[in-house]
């Protein structure tokens, strides 16, 4: 049977594309039991959010939105609309929120890293982006990734114990929670890793 729906990450958050033949209340309680499942993984997030594979009325799309916001507890600065005129201004303002959020307190990074970048942070990160191979993300607390890691993960450094490592896909040359190496945990649409 056909998923009802499949979440993929995108430069400005994620893309949650939907089976035009499943009714709206139905759709909506698998989006909820999904976004629900994952909520470590987002980390309380602020990102835009795409609807694809079928049309919703603005009362539905609204309603989708905040059931999502709810069950995942993130932020959703606005639903992008493809290919138009609004999707050009709405990335934009994304853009200058992200570009704001990271100059206040280096929660998000918006870009992918490559070849030998090496990225640190004081608090939990969300990189809205890719993690190439031959990069570097050390983090004291959670890490988030949007889009894929290739790269090395290194998460509670300095000693927490309890933080994780999120993103899409990991094929990542190394990842470390603290001082031990850990190994991806494959979930659905996305993939964590934490010590056990």
């Amino acid at each position: 049977m056909k998923e009802a729906l499949l979440i993929k990450s995108n430069r400005y958050g994620i893309t949650i594309h939907f089976d035009p033949e499943r009714p709206y209340e139905e759709l909506l309680t698998e989006t909820v039991e999904r976004f629900e499942s994952c909520t470590r993984f987002f980390d309380g997030a602020q990102m835009a959010v795409e609807f694809t594979g079928r049309t919703f009325t603005e009362e539905e799309a609204c309603r989708m939105a905040e059931a999502i916001q709810t069950a995942a507890k993130i932020q959703i600065l606005c639903i992008v609309e493809k290919n138009t005129y609004t999707e050009t201004i709405h990335k934009r303002m994304l853009d200058e929120s992200l570009e704001a959020i990271h100059e206040r307190d280096g929660q998000f990074y918006k870009g992918t890293l490559k070849g030998r970048q090496i990225l640190e942070s004081e608090t939990s990160i969300v990189i809205v982006g890719d993690i190439e191979e031959g990069a570097t993300v050390i983090s004291r607390g959670n890490v988030t990734v949007t889009g894929s890691i290739y790269g090395s993960v290194i998460a509670g450094a300095y000693g927490n114990k309890d933080a994780f490592i999120a993103a899409g896909y990991m094929n990542p040359k190394k990842l470390r929670i603290r001082d031990s190496e850990v190994k991806p945990i494959i979930g659905g649409s996305y993939s964590w890793a934490k010590l056990s």
